[in-house]
């Protein structure tokens, strides 16, 4: 519910509030004293069109700003604090500025956001009705929308499951395109990936083995080197008497160290520890002695096994390189290749599989719209019933207004109704309200068939069929009385009132019949210099009501025959809307 909206440098405003109540408040004054830029002012906050000729000359920029009463558990706080704004103690401040320059700022919450958002946060909370703001109207959606919100659960159920069965089809229709558009790449893919695992699978390299043969290709290739080593170092420590060479080796020189020590050992336990020492370096030197003899023995210098080794090598060599990492990384590389290949090979099943949920879903949705629209079809005929018998009482006593429930054909659409029809997230009906102006008329689309006033009637005459199921949404009604009087001006102030039970709503008249229905009354009067100031933003009393409305009905407050009709208009209009 909007509280207050202020207005600077706009049009013939120089700075003006408007507080605002619950129900149905109007606002009145003579013409030129700047109503329309009140409701200019609701199509800025509401996200309209920015229009920078409205800005008020001598003034760099034009300002709007709307306090409105939101509930923090609203869907509207939720995106308020998407879009990283606050509301205060369950008000949300909105503000639309225009510079002179040609740029727009919107603020919300407190933050800078686009005009879209202003614009989607407005929907469901402000509703302006003008003869230029009628754009929800002339929406096809907006009238299957509200051919939709008066059939109730009879379209509501089956329109939601279909819902919920159109967005599955959209997102296997997304993966069914991907695999589609993709197959070439994942066949070129798992082409290049077979290629790669058949080489590896040719080499068969085992984990570690690159760093194994590089070790046994050492000792391979210097064979002999290390036999003679080994066979020397074994020489040295150990006396070989075929060679014909007498010298001793270490392990003979040792245990004859070890022998004149242990024979003076008791002498000395000094020498004895000694000894001890010696004789343990006796036993290494004979241990390291055998180990060389037994190595000498087990070096291989097969060439043929070089040859294999050698070969090898350059096999695996070549397999590390194409993979730019060793044996163990190539292996690594050739378990993950295969589970690509795996979910490649399979991707012709996800598509069978997806074909498969896809056409069933096609069947389902079928059913589904089917139920649908063989629902608004029912509920059309008695919703334009309801409005025309709400246009009765609104100077449009023989017009009729007609829900038209149709189908367009779409070669890829849903099979129904014998052939193929185009469907969408709302499914496959176009819902178009035609308003009959008179008995013989043509049945003409309602934003071609009425002229301005009559547009806004026939809103309200919709909004008050509607009202029900609407309610908490503030409506803005701007010359919906335009082109009309007396009786029929009465049961639009009427209606405005019933609306305004569950609706708050704003009402720009200059008919004395409807003002006096409000619940609250505002005049606007300009200053001296022609502009509106905030002391030219009344809040009427009962006296002063009495006293706009004389000047409304008799262009003077002070005429005793106006004072009466206008006392007996608001005593008429407080007894209507006692009633129940």
């Amino acid at each position: 519910m909007l509280e207050e909206i202020r207005l600077r440098g706009l049009g013939v405003i120089d700075d003006a509030v408007l507080d605002l109540a619950p129900g149905l408040t109007v606002v009145t004054g003579e013409t030129g004293a700047g109503k329309t830029m009140i409701v200019q002012g609701l199509g800025l906050l509401t996200g309209g069109r920015a229009d920078y000729g409205l800005i008020r000359p001598g003034f760099d920029r034009a300002f709007v700003e709307g306090r409105l009463a939101v509930s923090p558990d609203s869907l509207t706080a939720a995106r308020v604090r998407d879009a990283g704004g606050e509301i205060d103690d369950g008000v949300l401040i909105i503000g639309r500025t225009l510079i002179a320059d040609g740029r727009s700022r919107v603020q919300i919450g407190g933050r800078a956001a686009p005009a879209s958002l202003l614009a989607e946060l407005a929907e469901d909370l402000v509703a302006v009705h003008g003869q230029s703001e009628a754009q929800r109207l002339l929406k096809t959606s907006t009238q299957r929308a509200a051919l939709d919100r008066f059939a109730g659960e009879a379209v509501a159920k089956p329109l939601a499951r279909y819902g919920e069965r159109y967005a599955r089809l959209g997102a296997v229709r997304a993966r069914l395109a991907d695999i589609t558009e993709r197959s070439r790449e994942r066949a070129a893919e798992a082409e290049s990936l077979r290629s790669r695992l058949a080489d590896i699978e040719r080499v068969e390299p085992a984990a570690g083995e690159d760093a194994a043969l590089d070790t046994e290709l050492r000792r391979l290739e210097h064979a002999e080197a290390l036999v003679r080593a080994a066979q020397t170092a074994h020489a040295a420590l150990v006396a070989d008497p075929a060679s014909g060479d007498g010298s001793p080796g270490a392990v003979d020189l040792v245990s004859a160290a070890r022998r004149v020590v242990a024979g003076e050992a008791d002498l000395d336990p000094a020498l004895a520890e000694l000894g001890n020492r010696i004789r343990e370096a006796a036993v290494l030197l004979a241990d390291v002695a055998a180990d060389l003899a037994s190595y000498a023995a087990g070096v291989d210098a097969d060439p043929a096994r070089l040859a294999a080794a050698q070969e090898r090598r350059a096999d695996l060599a070549a397999l590390t390189r194409a993979h730019g990492t060793d044996v163990d990384g190539v292996l690594a590389w050739a378990e993950q290749a295969g589970r690509r290949l795996l979910e490649l090979d399979g991707g012709a099943d996800s598509a069978e599989a997806l074909t498969a949920e896809r056409d069933a879903l096609l069947d389902e949705l079928a059913d589904l719209a089917g139920q649908v629209s063989a629902a608004r079809s029912r509920a059309a005929h008695e919703f334009g019933e309801r409005v025309a018998g709400e246009l009765a009482g609104l100077a449009m006593p023989r017009a009729r207004v007609v829900a038209v429930v149709s189908q367009r054909d779409d070669p890829n659409g849903l099979p129904m109704f014998g052939r193929m029809v185009a469907f969408g997230p709302g499914g496959v009906d176009d819902v178009e309200l035609r308003l009959v102006p008179h008995p013989g008329a043509p049945a003409r689309p309602v934003h071609k068939g009425a002229s301005g006033g009559e547009l806004s009637r026939v809103m309200l005459a919709i909004e008050v069929v509607l009202a029900a199921d609407d309610a908490g949404v503030t409506m803005v009604f701007d010359e919906v009385d335009a082109g009309v009087g007396g009786r029929a001006a009465v049961e639009i102030g009427r209606r405005l009132a019933r609306l305004a039970r569950t609706h708050q709503v704003i009402c720009i008249t200059h008919l004395p019949q409807v003002a006096a229905f409000a619940d609250r009354h505002l005049v606007v009067s300009k200053a001296s210099d022609g502009s509106v100031t905030r002391s030219g933003v009344t809040a009427l009393d009962d006296a002063g009501r009495v006293r706009e409305l004389s000047r409304m009905l008799a262009g003077q407050e002070d005429s005793t025959l106006a004072r009466g009709h206008a006392e007996e208009l608001l005593a008429a209009a407080a007894a209507d809307k006692a009633r129940p």
